[in-house]
């Protein structure tokens, strides 16, 4: 199998994009994929997150695009809103020399009307959410009659989520003719059922996660009764050195209990979960990447997609419904060679699900005991508190006012900004407003220098996210 980008009959402006971003060999999911979807065959794919598989048919997607007609040919749904924001990024920066490409965003947490007149203006792709593409399809403000490829991106998934009607109401409103793609980390047996409908004759590409992924990543056990959860989830925090830490819970009603114990406790935390509307989501997971918020309290679905560098820790508050989301839970840390850590907290009724954690695995988790931790004096009990280094800035400009990140790196590190470059972090670009992560101690004079300067010659308004 030819593992080379170079080799692939894509266009020259793809091939040279693939150069510019410094990709030069194809992953096993994109190697076994994308020579199938050029041909124009349906395919099942599956691997695991983070594998490429967002390249794997966004790339195809841009091969067979015509940029001067902006009618509406692919069309991909997504489980969440954020992994259509990740795969609607990729796909736009996969395609950043299709002149006028147009990649819209269908997902809830914003208004439908706008996304209607995008619609009607006329659009080459779509990700979305089964539940926001239906309502554009209901109302009419959606036609899928054009449509030549439809991908399923975590199939499983949105199936787990109870989307299987909406799934195949969209899927019965494309063309019979239409290219057909399904990705997912498993196969149960609806989703054999849906492709044995919607598909014709699919390639089936399989890439198995490799055992030693997770063997990277010391696994912690922290043994505690319920009502000791919390105070076990302090010492994990105080005992453990942490920039950014991510906390699973399974329920919504969990994820805001311990965000509020959290902060209760002077951690600077928040919680992420599927009730959020999006500008909130948007805001929450800008001023977690930015370090601005150190702690985040999650769902499994609604951190589904999310993409967070240098994660230093991932605890499980408490243990996942199936051992397949805890092996997701803890790739998230120990990425690009660094050495992770996950911490669990169980009780002792919970030893079976933990003995099939370690047998999917192959790893022991280091059991740790603190029992009597509830006991404690508050003088003796752990002191989690700590301050995050950066802040995060919202500025009332982003993609549609043609605004980029050099422009705001310029006029913060520029003359009239006077920063230095180690003071501004990660630039974050979105339609109309755009999030920077500025270190604490001069984030209030960058503030004042966007305000009081201009970018791409215009005023723009900047404010602190709180």
């Amino acid at each position: 199998m030819n593992l080379d980008f170079q080799s692939l009959p894509l266009s020259a402006d793809l091939l040279a994009v693939i150069a510019e971003l410094g990709f030069t060999s194809l992953t096993p999911i994109q190697a076994a994929s994308i020579p199938v979807l050029l041909e124009g065959k349906d395919l099942i794919g599956q691997s695991k997150t983070g594998s490429g598989k967002t390249a794997a048919f966004a790339l195809p997607m841009l091969q067979n695009l015509d940029p001067e007609r902006r009618d509406l040919k692919g069309l991909v749904l997504c489980p969440t809103r954020e992994l259509c924001a990740q795969v609607a990024r990729e796909i736009r920066r996969l395609g950043r020399r299709h002149k006028g490409l147009q990649v819209l965003e269908l997902a809830g947490g914003t208004a439908l009307r706008p996304q209607a007149h995008a619609l009607w203006r006329g659009a080459h792709l779509a990700v979305g959410t089964p539940g926001r593409v239906l309502d554009h399809l209901e109302k009419r403000t959606l036609d899928l009659r054009g449509v030549e490829t439809l991908v399923l991106d975590e199939a499983d998934r949105m199936l787990d989520m109870g989307f299987e009607a909406e799934m195949e109401a969209i899927l019965a409103a494309t063309p019979p003719e239409r290219q057909t793609v399904f990705f997912s980390a498993t196969f149960p047996k609806t989703f054999e059922a849906m492709s044995s409908r919607y598909q014709r004759d699919p390639v089936r590409v399989t890439v198995e996660s490799a055992p030693e992924d997770t063997r990277q990543i010391r696994q912690v056990l922290v043994v505690a009764d319920p009502a000791d959860k919390d105070a076990a989830l302090a010492w994990v925090l105080a005992n453990h050195p942490h920039e950014s830490a991510l906390i699973f819970a399974n329920m919504k009603v969990t994820v805001a209990q311990v965000e509020r114990t959290l902060t209760k406790a002077g951690v600077s935390a928040a919680a992420l979960h599927g009730d959020l509307e999006q500008y909130d989501r948007d805001r929450v997971l800008a001023r977690f990447r930015n370090a601005s918020t150190r702690v985040l309290v999650a769902t499994d679905v609604a951190a589904r997609g999310l993409d967070v560098k240098d994660l230093d820790l991932v605890v499980n508050y408490d243990l996942p419904p199936q051992p397949e989301i805890y092996v997701h839970r803890i790739g998230r840390t120990g990425r690009a060679g660094k050495t992770g850590l996950t911490v669990s907290i169980a009780t002792t009724r919970e030893e079976a699900r933990v003995a099939q954690l370690e047998k999917l695995t192959g790893v022991v988790m280091e059991r740790v005991e603190v029992g009597e931790l509830a006991q404690e004096t508050p003088t003796e009990a752990p002191v989690i508190a700590r301050d995050a280094r950066m802040d995060t800035i919202q500025i009332a400009g982003g993609r549609k006012e043609k605004v980029r990140p050099g422009d705001i790196l310029g006029a913060l590190t520029g003359e009239a900004g006077g920063l230095n470059a180690t003071d501004v972090g990660k630039i974050e670009i979105h339609d109309h407003f755009s999030y920077v992560a500025v270190s604490r101690a001069v984030s209030r004079a960058a503030v004042r220098a966007i305000n009081d300067g201009k970018l791409k010659g215009r005023k723009f308004a900047a404010r602190l996210v709180e």
